[in-house]
């Protein structure tokens, strides 16, 4: 069982993070000017991930405990409890989150022109959801942040979308609502077991094998529509299409992490046998997105939806990764989720450039404009590198590390997913070659500005991240090490004890 740390900072860091966007949403209600209220949301976000800094800096590596916890009653009769935490890969989810929002509103700056204070609020609220979800050690506390996403999202789609943005919001919602139901039935069902809703309380009991495989599949079906896992996939392209450019980058960033996450908080350390009984079937649905999701990119001429359905085949390889269940999985697993954080958010920032000047997002009204945008053409360059997996690039070292757990776990398995990256080379190199130099027909391409000071300063940290992780990519596998090696003894040593209950 995973244990609460006695490491303290002496100052409740992880309710700051959670609850100062609220506080911001708050302030920012009060104001009137369009402009302040940018401006202010940017101050609170930009605050927000330098006060999130310490967790990096003051995190213990060589423990799996949980660190900067806080642990309070809330309702006792129920035992629930208000509980935080963060081990090895929640902190990694927890600064990805801070370091994307200010990003998101920089990149709304002009894009977003009407109910700017809504928009902003809700971006705030999000905030708040998302670092609530991966620190919270209380199952229902763990639900409600999980629920509290929803609102926000879906109205970021349905207000300020484009022409079918109705559409795709209620789609998002009914999705994602149904996987809350299931989510939900497998909590209460763990309770009723345990007597608590505290998650590593639920980790390492001796349930029985029939017990863990209902769990297994209402937990399965949850995380695999919010991954989204092929056949769970088809509210993403819309969602992402209809979305303004920062919804689709905090969809893509962040929210679809709150489903591989799930398989490795939940699934993994409290349904280990279930676990093994269905890995690989998971596994064979893993290669499937992997390459369906290539292939369906490869078709599009929509760089949006090419973007949208890169992101199913880029989450193949992290749920491939999880249900290896080896070291270098499940590390590359998370260094996958990382990286595609800091990569398809950049693309989608891109596109959403491109569409600011364009108003189009297709491939071929783009095609030509790098001649124009050499300093737009070198930050794309790069993103659309990183996200083909090219060494030295951020994503090339969680791909590597997933396929490296795969082939000790199956060969076959391997050659299955290989394809993946050829096709992925296939479709980024065609939209590479055609935006950097494509010919078009389009007279006004002479008279497009390259990227302004603003556009450069919301890349540029995304650009650094790509060739950090991607060069020295050791610190960000040695702070989720433990975690690994710990997650992973739990499923093992939990196995045994289990296929023998009833």
């Amino acid at each position: 069982m995973t244990t609460l740390s006695s490491f303290t900072t002496g100052l409740p860091l992880l309710s700051v993070l959670i609850f100062s966007p609220l506080v911001a949403a708050a302030g920012a209600a009060l104001i009137r000017s369009e402009r302040a209220l940018r401006w202010w949301t940017l101050v609170w976000t930009t605050a927000i991930a330098l006060l999130s800094l310490p967790l990096w800096w003051r995190f213990n590596a060589d423990t799996a405990d949980f660190q900067f916890t806080e642990h309070t009653a809330w309702i006792p009769w129920l035992k629930i409890d208000y509980s935080l935490g963060l081990d090895g890969i929640s902190l990694l989810l927890v600064l990805l989150t801070t370091l994307i929002t200010p990003l998101c509103v920089l990149a709304s700056w002009r894009y977003i022109t009407s109910r700017v204070k809504e928009f902003l609020i809700c971006l705030l609220v999000m905030e708040t959801a998302m670092i609530g979800v991966f620190s919270a050690l209380d199952a229902i506390l763990f639900f409600m942040f999980w629920e509290a996403m929803l609102i926000p999202m879906a109205l970021l789609i349905g207000v300020w979308g484009g022409p079918r943005k109705i559409y795709a919001a209620i789609k998002f919602f009914i999705y994602t609502m149904a996987g809350s139901i299931f989510l939900l039935v497998a909590l209460i069902a763990l309770r009723l077991q345990t007597g608590s809703f505290s998650i590593p309380g639920m980790m390492g009991q001796p349930y029985g094998a029939t017990f863990q495989l209902w769990v297994f599949a209402a937990f399965f079906i949850s995380f695999a529509i919010k991954v989204p896992m092929f056949p769970f996939h088809t509210w993403l392209p819309a969602a992402h299409v209809e979305a303004p450019t920062a919804g689709s980058v905090v969809l893509a960033s962040v929210l679809l992490k709150m489903g591989t996450y799930g398989f490795l908080r939940f699934c993994l350390p409290i349904t280990p046998h279930a676990t093994h009984v269905f890995a690989p079937a998971i596994l064979a649905l893993s290669v499937v997105a992997i390459l369906y999701g290539g292939l369906t990119a490869l078709a599009q001429s929509d760089l949006k939806k090419l973007v949208a359905y890169s992101s199913v085949s880029h989450m193949g390889f992290a749920t491939l990764g999880i249900f290896v269940l080896n070291i270098n999985g499940l590390e590359g697993a998370t260094m996958v989720m990382i990286n595609h954080g800091v990569t398809t958010g950049a693309l989608f920032i891109c596109v959403g450039i491109i569409y600011e000047r364009l108003h189009s997002r297709e491939l071929a009204a783009a095609a030509g404009i790098g001649r124009f945008m050499p300093v737009f053409m070198a930050f794309f360059g790069v993103f659309c590198l990183s996200s083909l997996g090219f060494p030295g690039t951020n994503s090339f070292i969680g791909e590597f590390l997933v396929l490296a757990g795969g082939f000790a776990h199956s060969k076959l398995l391997v050659a299955c997913a290989v394809p993946g990256v050829v096709i992925a080379a296939a479709y980024m190199f065609r939209v590479l070659q055609r935006v950097a130099w494509g010919g078009t027909a389009n007279p006004a391409h002479h008279e497009l500005h390259d990227l302004e000071f603003r556009e450069i300063v919301t890349l540029l940290p995304l650009l650094v991240f790509v060739f950090w992780i991607g060069l020295h990519p050791q610190p960000f596998v040695h702070a989720m090490h433990a975690t690994v090696v710990h997650l992973l003894g739990q499923v093992g040593h939990a196995l045994p004890a289990a296929a023998a209950l009833p």
